[in-house]
C-alpha cells in the first residue's frame, strides 16, 4: 500500500512546507480535496516544493466545470509533476451543486459516467489517439482545433478516479474509473459486501476487473499512547462520523453493523442543535468500526492488518492535524508511513 496525507485548505508557502516535510518522512503523496477552496494551485505549489511525491484530488467537484477545463487542468498538471498526478473526481451532494455552485444537478450517477467518459475523450484528442467526438447524453464536445490543443508531453498517461457510496455510483466507477475513493466514513464489512461485489459489477460490464481499479481508501486513524494524548482526535473522529451519519444515505451503514436507529438518534441531535450530544451518540465500538485507534508502536499493524490487499493507497485523515498540534508528532507518522510502503509487497 501507498501512504497517502489528507490536507486542508492553506496557502501555498504553507502547503509547500508541508509537503518538503512529507516527503522527508518517506509519505507516498498528499491528497487535495476540495471545499472552501480550490485544489489545483495547491497541487502546484507542493509538487513544486516536494517532485518525489504524488499528488491527487480526493475529490475535485466535477459538474460545476466543463469536462474540457478539467482534462485541461489534469493534463498541465501531470506534465508539471512529471506523471505524479492523478485526478480524483466526485459529484457532491445536490443543495452544494445547485445552490452554491449554480449548475444542475440530476441523474448524478449518469451524468458522472458521461462526464468521466467526456474528460478520457478530451485527454484522447490531446494525445493524438483520435478527433475530439464525444456525444453523450449530458455532454457533447466536438471541436478542438490545433490552435487549442494543449502541447503533447510525456505523461499522457492520466488516471481518473470517482468517489462514490451508493450500489449505482460504484458500478459507474467500476466501469469507467482507474480507482475509487472510498468515503471516509466506512466499515469493512462495507467495503467487503456492498463496495466490492457493485465495483465488479460495474468493472465486469465494461470488460474490466477487480485488479483493474485502485481502491483510495481515507483512513479516520487517531495514534497516541494515551488516552489523553488520543482524546481530541478521537472527538474529532466521532464528529465526523456523527456528521455522516446523521444523514440518510449512510444510514444502512448503522444498520449492517447491527445499530438500527443510530441514525434516528444522531438526526435529532443534530435538528435540537446539540452537537455534544451528537458526537456522545457515536460510542467507542463506533469508532472502532469506522475509524482506527492505536498506540504509536502499533498503528502500522492495524493498518496493515486491515487494508493490505485491500487499499491500494491508504489516507491519513487526521495525520496533518496531529502534527500541527505537536510536531514531535512528524517522525511517528514517518515511521508508521515507512513500515506501510516496507509491507505493500
Amino acid at each position: 500500500m501507498e501512504f497517502d496525507i489528507k490536507t486542508a485548505a492553506d496557502t501555498w508557502d504553507n502547503i509547500g512546507a508541508f509537503a518538503r516535510d512529507m516527503e522527508s518522512i518517506g509519505a507516498s503523496g498528499l491528497l487535495f480535496t476540495e471545499s472552501g477552496q480550490v485544489p489545483w494551485m495547491m497541487v502546484a505549489a507542493a509538487a513544486m516544493a516536494a517532485p518525489s511525491l504524488d499528488y491527487s484530488t480526493g475529490i475535485a467537484v466535477a459538474f460545476p466545470r466543463s469536462p474540457m477545463v478539467t482534462a485541461q487542468i489534469a493534463w498541465e498538471l501531470a506534465r508539471n509533476t512529471k506523471g505524479k498526478f492523478r485526478l480524483g473526481l466526485g459529484s457532491q451532494v445536490k443543495p452544494h451543486i445547485v445552490r452554491r455552485y449554480g449548475v444542475e444537478f440530476d441523474k448524478p450517477a449518469m451524468r458522472m459516467r458521461d462526464y468521466v467518459l467526456a474528460v478520457k475523450a478530451s485527454l484522447a484528442a490531446f494525445r493524438g489517439e483520435a478527433r475530439l467526438e464525444h456525444e453523450g447524453p449530458f455532454y457533447q464536445l466536438n471541436l478542438l482545433t490545433p490552435h487549442w490543443a494543449p502541447e503533447r508531453h510525456n505523461y499522457e498517461d492520466i488516471k481518473i478516479d470517482m468517489s462514490a457510496v451508493n450500489p449505482l455510483m460504484l458500478k459507474v466507477t467500476g466501469e469507467v474509473a482507474d480507482g475509487l475513493h472510498v468515503h471516509p466514513m466506512h466499515s469493512m464489512p462495507y467495503i467487503e459486501n456492498r463496495v466490492l461485489p457493485k465495483l465488479a459489477e460495474g468493472a465486469q460490464k465494461a470488460g474490466r476487473s477487480l485488479d483493474d481499479i485502485d481502491l483510495i481508501v481515507p483512513v479516520l486513524a487517531v495514534a497516541g499512547d494515551t488516552h489523553e494524548e488520543r482524546a481530541a482526535l478521537e472527538r474529532e473522529a466521532k464528529s465526523a462520523i456523527s456528521f455522516y451519519g446523521s444523514t440518510p444515505v449512510y444510514s444502512f451503514q448503522f444498520d449492517d453493523l447491527g445499530h438500527e436507529g443510530t441514525r434516528l438518534k444522531l438526526a435529532e441531535k443534530l435538528r435540537a442543535g446539540d452537537m455534544e450530544g451528537l458526537i456522545d451518540t457515536v460510542s467507542d465500538e463506533l469508532l472502532d468500526q469506522f475509524g482506527l485507534v492505536a498506540r504509536w508502536d502499533d498503528m502500522a499493524d492495524k493498518l496493515i492488518a486491515r487494508y493490505k490487499g485491500v487499499a491500494s493507497r491508504v489516507v491519513m485523515y487526521f495525520a496533518k492535524q496531529s502534527i500541527d498540534e505537536n510536531p514531535d508528532n512528524l517522525g511517528k507518522w514517518g515511521e508508521i508511513a515507512r513500515a506501510v510502503r516496507a509491507a505493500q509487497g
